[in-house]
């Protein structure tokens, strides 16, 4: 995998301008904060975010794959306010689950969610290398 940085551009916190990698492609559908049951344990939005990301990670290693070959993630929050005011806890809960990896991302926020409680909905693009992933 390589991290596309123009030169002369800004580095970017969080999150990558653009990736390029070879292997198997791997689509994790858009997650939400609910557990392995679809129950909601809270409406806390940190809360949230750190179930979704684990829900990626549980969706990933089916494929033989983990965070550290995410190359897009698109995020969906029903709270721009919400999501800048508590950016360093959101940090925080992403490198607990997710390390210091970081693809290109895109986030926007959305008037709601198809599941009334979720705060967030994200979605993910990997590529695992050819020999540790799982034909599908």
């Amino acid at each position: 995998m390589k991290i596309l940085q123009p030169p002369g551009w800004a580095t970017p916190k969080g999150y990558a301008n653009g990736v390029a990698a070879r292997g198997t492609l791997v689509f994790v559908g858009g997650q939400i904060g609910w557990n392995a049951q679809q129950q909601f344990e809270t409406d806390d939005f940190i809360a949230q975010v750190e179930q979704t990301l684990r829900n990626v990670a549980a969706v990933l290693k089916e494929a033989g794959a983990g965070p550290e070959h995410m190359v897009r993630m698109t995020w969906y929050v029903t709270s721009r306010e919400e999501y800048l005011r508590r950016l360093p806890e959101l940090g925080a809960a992403y490198r607990a689950v997710m390390g210091r990896n970081f693809p290109a991302m895109t986030c926007v926020e959305v008037s709601a969610l198809m599941e009334a409680r979720a705060q967030v909905e994200i979605e993910v693009t990997a590529v695992a290398p050819d020999a540790a992933a799982s034909p599908a």
